[in-house]
């Protein structure tokens, strides 16, 4: 009985003992970090923006007739001075070729009066005919003269219009929905378009900025300021263009102002009405103080990172973000170069806690390899 009470007290104090151990030791928290670093930064303006054509062009009649060709496809990329639309010619022919010949016989009898009122007007001298018989034939000869410039009038205009029955593209680019089909009657000027040819290479872009902004374009200006777009801010995947219009006004309902800039499109990645996140890049910052981005935190007192001690604890350190940079946010106080950062696991964390390192992250390389 004895042994027994006293094997079972062994056991207790053996088991009380181990409950303490493992309770003692406080559990590391596995984080992953980087280091603050300087490196090349764009300082960039990043809005909203929406593709439009560098030009468009509603195609119309410009005389009424029965179309009688239709040179294109919905949807075709045209040239400028492409056939697009035949109207049926015969009509235009037929009155161009009725112009020439009143333009012929006005301009041999013009020739034939003209001959009598130059002899008329040596016989006047002469006294063999009136002074009024030779103003009425003179009279008759600029008459004359006069019809035939109304008809050479006349015959151009016939001639146009033989010319205005095939429709031709005004301007290079892509056609769009085909509003009417052969055998269509078209009027000159109706108020819908045979079609509309949009010019998507190159393309525009259209954006806006604060108008605090201003100065520093117009400062930067003066050489060819890129412009980056891609369908949304995470997108590694972007068209490259240059600023190319800047507003002579500010909206004064937005506090804004309208900039362009264009894109050589050449792989037809952007699309007119498309909406796109813009990067207008002014400068690049050749020693920025960065972090990833993912390392900033936002609390009650401001913002605030995580900062890796040499004892393998972590501190929660005040920072003062000068701006956002991708996958970066640039520092302005707070951290210095070296500086271990916490960028996963943060949200587990206290000030003093102690980490376990798992990993480390890179987001240059990150993007690099997405690039």
């Amino acid at each position: 009985m004895k042994l027994t009470t006293a094997v079972a007290a062994l056991s207790l104090i053996l088991a009380l003992g181990c409950s303490k151990k493992g309770g003692g030791g406080a559990s590391r928290v596995p984080v992953t970090i980087a280091r603050a670093e300087q490196r090349p930064v764009p300082y960039e303006l990043v809005g909203t923006g929406t593709v439009e054509p560098r030009q468009t062009a509603s195609v119309q009649a410009q005389v009424t007739g029965i179309l009688t060709r239709v040179a294109f496809r919905e949807g075709d990329d045209v040239a400028a001075g492409q056939l697009l639309f035949q109207i049926d010619p015969r009509p235009f022919q037929a009155t161009l070729e009725q112009a020439q010949a009143m333009l012929a016989r006005d301009h041999a009898q013009a020739q034939s009066a003209g001959a009598d009122a130059e002899r008329y007007a040596e016989l006047v001298k002469q006294d063999y005919v009136t002074k009024s018989d030779y103003e009425a034939k003179r009279a008759a000869a600029e008459a004359l003269q006069a019809a035939v410039r109304a008809d050479s009038a006349t015959v151009a205009n016939a001639r146009l219009n033989l010319e205005w029955a095939a429709i031709r593209a005004p301007i290079a680019g892509r056609t769009g929905r085909l509003l009417v089909r052969e055998g269509n009657l078209v009027r000159a000027n109706a108020a819908d378009p045979l079609v509309v040819i949009n010019q998507i290479r190159p393309i525009l872009v259209r954006f806006a900025v604060p108008q605090n902004h201003l100065a520093d374009i117009q400062r930067y200006s003066e050489h060819r300021l890129p412009v980056f777009v891609s369908p949304s801010q995470s997108d590694t995947v972007f068209s490259e263009g240059v600023l190319t219009f800047v507003d002579n006004s500010v909206d004064t309902t937005t506090g804004t102002v309208l900039l362009k800039g264009e894109f050589p499109n050449r792989d037809n990645a952007l699309w007119p009405g498309e909406f796109l996140t813009v990067r207008l890049q002014l400068y690049i910052d050749d020693k920025a103080l960065v972090v990833p981005a993912q390392a900033v935190m936002t609390g009650q007192q401001g913002t605030y990172v995580f900062v890796l001690n040499q004892d393998g604890t972590a501190r929660s350190q005040p920072v003062t973000v000068e701006r956002p940079a991708g996958a970066y946010a640039v520092i302005a106080q707070g951290v210095r170069p070296g500086d271990e950062v916490v960028t996963d696991g943060q949200v587990r964390l206290v000030n003093g806690a102690a980490v376990e390192v798992k990993g480390s992250a890179d987001p240059a390389r990150a993007m690099e390899g997405d690039k």
